[in-house]
Protein backbone atom coordinates (compact mmCIF):
# COMPACT_ATOMS: atom_id res chain seq x y z
CA UNK A 1 0.00 0.00 0.00
CA UNK A 2 1.18 3.25 -0.92
CA UNK A 3 2.05 5.86 1.57
CA UNK A 4 0.46 9.40 1.98
CA UNK A 5 3.14 11.07 0.33
CA UNK A 6 3.66 8.32 -1.91
CA UNK A 7 -0.05 9.08 -3.50
CA UNK A 8 0.72 12.51 -3.63
CA UNK A 9 3.89 12.00 -5.54
CA UNK A 10 2.17 9.99 -7.96
CA UNK A 11 -0.48 12.78 -9.39
CA UNK A 12 1.11 14.14 -12.52
CA UNK A 13 -1.32 15.64 -15.12
CA UNK A 14 -2.82 12.74 -16.72
CA UNK A 15 -3.00 12.36 -20.91
CA UNK A 16 -4.72 16.00 -21.70
CA UNK A 17 -7.51 14.50 -23.81
CA UNK A 18 -9.30 12.69 -21.30
CA UNK A 19 -9.57 15.69 -19.73
CA UNK A 20 -11.30 18.46 -22.00
CA UNK A 21 -14.63 17.55 -19.97
CA UNK A 22 -16.66 19.82 -18.31
CA UNK A 23 -18.27 20.09 -14.79
CA UNK A 24 -20.22 22.73 -13.19
CA UNK A 25 -18.76 23.17 -9.51
CA UNK A 26 -20.52 25.27 -6.42
CA UNK A 27 -16.88 25.07 -4.58
CA UNK A 28 -14.08 22.84 -3.87
CA UNK A 29 -12.68 23.53 -0.14
CA UNK A 30 -10.39 21.42 2.13
CA UNK A 31 -11.90 20.56 5.12
CA UNK A 32 -12.09 17.87 8.20
CA UNK A 33 -14.67 14.97 6.75
CA UNK A 34 -17.57 15.65 9.30
CA UNK A 35 -19.37 12.60 8.19
CA UNK A 36 -19.10 8.80 7.45
CA UNK A 37 -16.71 6.62 8.99
CA UNK A 38 -14.04 8.93 7.25
CA UNK A 39 -15.29 11.47 10.12
CA UNK A 40 -12.12 13.97 11.26
CA UNK A 41 -9.82 12.90 7.91
CA UNK A 42 -8.92 15.96 6.28
CA UNK A 43 -10.56 16.15 2.85
CA UNK A 44 -10.73 17.80 -0.18
CA UNK A 45 -14.46 18.04 -1.20
CA UNK A 46 -15.61 18.62 -4.78
CA UNK A 47 -19.11 20.17 -4.99
CA UNK A 48 -20.75 19.55 -7.86
CA UNK A 49 -24.00 21.92 -8.53
CA UNK A 50 -27.29 20.69 -9.37
CA UNK A 51 -29.76 18.17 -7.50
CA UNK A 52 -32.99 16.89 -9.19
CA UNK A 53 -34.34 16.01 -5.57
CA UNK A 54 -35.81 18.98 -2.96
CA UNK A 55 -35.18 17.60 0.10
CA UNK A 56 -37.08 19.04 3.27
CA UNK A 57 -34.00 19.33 5.35
CA UNK A 58 -31.33 19.80 2.91
CA UNK A 59 -28.10 22.18 3.89
CA UNK A 60 -27.08 22.84 0.39
CA UNK A 61 -29.60 24.49 -1.46
CA UNK A 62 -27.13 26.90 -2.28
CA UNK A 63 -25.61 24.22 -4.82
CA UNK A 64 -28.92 23.75 -6.52
CA UNK A 65 -28.58 26.54 -9.57
CA UNK A 66 -25.32 28.69 -10.66
CA UNK A 67 -21.80 27.13 -10.66
CA UNK A 68 -18.89 27.91 -12.17
CA UNK A 69 -17.85 25.66 -15.62
CA UNK A 70 -14.54 23.64 -15.00
CA UNK A 71 -12.32 21.27 -16.86
CA UNK A 72 -12.13 18.25 -15.35
CA UNK A 73 -8.10 19.09 -15.28
CA UNK A 74 -8.88 22.53 -13.39
CA UNK A 75 -11.10 20.14 -11.01
CA UNK A 76 -8.07 17.79 -10.57
CA UNK A 77 -5.42 20.90 -10.60
CA UNK A 78 -7.38 22.36 -8.05
CA UNK A 79 -7.88 19.12 -5.52
CA UNK A 80 -3.67 18.76 -6.08
CA UNK A 81 -3.23 22.12 -4.51
CA UNK A 82 -4.02 20.19 -0.51
CA UNK A 83 -1.62 17.42 0.17
CA UNK A 84 -3.86 15.16 1.34
CA UNK A 85 -5.08 11.32 0.10
CA UNK A 86 -8.69 11.92 0.61
CA UNK A 87 -11.12 13.47 -1.41
CA UNK A 88 -15.18 13.49 -1.03
CA UNK A 89 -17.41 14.13 -4.29
CA UNK A 90 -20.42 15.56 -3.23
CA UNK A 91 -23.41 17.90 -4.59
CA UNK A 92 -26.35 18.85 -4.70
CA UNK A 93 -26.67 15.27 -6.18
CA UNK A 94 -22.60 14.80 -7.91
CA UNK A 95 -23.69 11.77 -10.62
CA UNK A 96 -26.63 14.04 -11.84
CA UNK A 97 -23.86 15.43 -13.90
CA UNK A 98 -22.68 13.06 -16.88
CA UNK A 99 -19.19 13.28 -16.67
CA UNK A 100 -19.64 12.69 -12.90
CA UNK A 101 -17.78 9.44 -13.65
CA UNK A 102 -14.97 10.51 -15.61
CA UNK A 103 -14.00 12.88 -12.56
CA UNK A 104 -14.14 9.80 -10.05
CA UNK A 105 -11.89 7.54 -12.45
CA UNK A 106 -9.71 10.13 -13.16
CA UNK A 107 -9.07 10.55 -8.80
CA UNK A 108 -8.92 7.24 -8.02
CA UNK A 109 -5.98 6.50 -10.79
CA UNK A 110 -4.37 9.30 -9.36
CA UNK A 111 -3.82 7.31 -6.45
CA UNK A 112 -6.85 9.16 -4.37
CA UNK A 113 -8.58 7.43 -1.84
CA UNK A 114 -12.01 8.88 -3.39
CA UNK A 115 -15.84 8.65 -1.63
CA UNK A 116 -18.76 10.08 -2.99
CA UNK A 117 -21.74 11.21 -1.20
CA UNK A 118 -24.88 10.51 -3.52
CA UNK A 119 -29.01 10.60 -2.90
CA UNK A 120 -29.71 7.31 -3.88
CA UNK A 121 -32.30 8.33 -6.14
CA UNK A 122 -29.52 7.87 -9.27
CA UNK A 123 -28.18 4.36 -10.91
CA UNK A 124 -24.53 3.81 -8.56
CA UNK A 125 -23.57 0.60 -11.21
CA UNK A 126 -21.26 2.23 -13.27
CA UNK A 127 -19.20 4.36 -10.50
CA UNK A 128 -15.57 2.93 -10.56
CA UNK A 129 -15.37 0.38 -7.97
CA UNK A 130 -12.19 1.97 -5.75
CA UNK A 131 -15.05 4.76 -5.14
CA UNK A 132 -16.37 3.91 -1.36
CA UNK A 133 -20.25 5.01 -2.30
CA UNK A 134 -22.26 7.02 1.01
CA UNK A 135 -25.58 6.20 -0.27
CA UNK A 136 -28.53 7.90 1.28
CA UNK A 137 -31.68 5.88 1.94
CA UNK A 138 -34.45 8.93 1.20
CA UNK A 139 -36.52 8.79 4.81
CA UNK A 140 -40.26 9.57 4.83
CA UNK A 141 -39.59 12.99 6.82
CA UNK A 142 -37.45 14.37 3.68
CA UNK A 143 -39.77 14.39 1.43
CA UNK A 144 -38.47 12.27 -1.18
CA UNK A 145 -38.71 8.67 -0.35
CA UNK A 146 -40.60 7.95 -2.99
CA UNK A 147 -37.06 7.74 -5.09
CA UNK A 148 -35.67 5.86 -3.28
CA UNK A 149 -33.52 3.45 -6.47
CA UNK A 150 -33.37 0.11 -4.19
CA UNK A 151 -32.22 -1.38 -7.21
CA UNK A 152 -29.05 0.50 -6.20
CA UNK A 153 -28.11 -1.82 -2.98
CA UNK A 154 -27.23 -4.49 -5.48
CA UNK A 155 -24.23 -2.24 -6.28
CA UNK A 156 -23.01 -1.98 -2.70
CA UNK A 157 -20.07 -3.38 -1.30
CA UNK A 158 -18.42 -3.67 2.17
CA UNK A 159 -16.30 -0.88 1.06
CA UNK A 160 -19.33 1.31 1.05
CA UNK A 161 -21.84 3.05 3.42
CA UNK A 162 -25.75 3.81 3.84
CA UNK A 163 -27.28 6.64 5.24
CA UNK A 164 -30.26 7.70 6.38
CA UNK A 165 -30.90 11.08 8.01
CA UNK A 166 -34.17 10.91 10.63
CA UNK A 167 -36.05 13.94 11.19
CA UNK A 168 -38.21 12.41 14.34
CA UNK A 169 -39.75 9.05 15.76
CA UNK A 170 -41.59 7.71 12.59
CA UNK A 171 -38.40 8.32 10.61
CA UNK A 172 -36.56 6.10 12.93
CA UNK A 173 -39.19 3.46 12.77
CA UNK A 174 -39.21 3.23 9.44
CA UNK A 175 -35.62 3.09 9.10
CA UNK A 176 -35.31 0.65 11.75
CA UNK A 177 -37.77 -1.45 9.50
CA UNK A 178 -36.09 -1.14 6.33
CA UNK A 179 -32.22 -1.80 8.20
CA UNK A 180 -34.26 -5.17 9.53
CA UNK A 181 -36.20 -6.16 6.16
CA UNK A 182 -33.17 -5.56 3.81
CA UNK A 183 -30.59 -6.93 6.41
CA UNK A 184 -28.69 -3.77 5.66
CA UNK A 185 -26.10 -4.53 7.99
CA UNK A 186 -25.57 -7.17 6.15
CA UNK A 187 -24.21 -5.50 3.15
CA UNK A 188 -22.28 -2.52 5.07
CA UNK A 189 -21.66 -0.13 7.93
CA UNK A 190 -25.01 1.79 8.22
CA UNK A 191 -25.24 5.40 9.70
CA UNK A 192 -28.05 7.04 11.41
CA UNK A 193 -27.75 10.92 11.21
CA UNK A 194 -30.18 13.24 13.22
CA UNK A 195 -31.19 16.24 11.42
CA UNK A 196 -29.25 18.74 11.99
CA UNK A 197 -32.46 21.43 12.87
CA UNK A 198 -35.40 18.62 13.60
CA UNK A 199 -34.46 16.01 16.24
CA UNK A 200 -31.31 16.25 19.13
CA UNK A 201 -28.62 13.66 18.53
CA UNK A 202 -28.79 12.58 22.25
CA UNK A 203 -32.53 11.30 21.89
CA UNK A 204 -31.44 9.32 18.31
CA UNK A 205 -28.54 8.38 20.43
CA UNK A 206 -30.69 7.27 23.13
CA UNK A 207 -33.24 5.00 20.32
CA UNK A 208 -30.44 3.07 18.82
CA UNK A 209 -28.96 1.69 22.17
CA UNK A 210 -32.80 1.33 23.47
CA UNK A 211 -33.41 -1.24 20.24
CA UNK A 212 -29.47 -2.22 20.57
CA UNK A 213 -29.68 -1.23 16.31
CA UNK A 214 -26.39 -2.11 14.52
CA UNK A 215 -25.79 1.14 13.44
CA UNK A 216 -23.12 4.03 14.02
CA UNK A 217 -24.56 7.44 14.93
CA UNK A 218 -23.43 9.94 13.44
CA UNK A 219 -23.39 13.82 13.56
CA UNK A 220 -22.03 16.30 11.62
CA UNK A 221 -18.88 17.24 13.13
CA UNK A 222 -18.26 20.51 10.85
CA UNK A 223 -21.23 21.81 12.12
CA UNK A 224 -20.20 21.23 15.71
CA UNK A 225 -16.89 23.22 14.83
CA UNK A 226 -17.95 26.01 12.91
CA UNK A 227 -21.91 25.98 12.27
CA UNK A 228 -24.24 25.38 9.14
CA UNK A 229 -22.08 27.86 6.51
CA UNK A 230 -20.53 26.75 2.54
CA UNK A 231 -16.98 25.98 2.72
CA UNK A 232 -16.71 23.74 5.84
Amino acid sequence: MKTDSAAVADRTTPDASRLTATLRITEIFFSLQGETSRVGLPTVFIRLTGCPLRCGYCDTEYAFHGGTAMTLAAVLATAARYRTRYVTVTGGEPLAQRDCGALLRELADQGYSVSLETSGAIDVAQVDPRVSKILDIKTPGSGEAAKNLWGNLAHLTARDEIKFVICGAADYEWAKRQLAERRLDRVCPVLFSPSYRDLPAAQLADWILRDQLPVRLQVQLHKQLWGERPGV
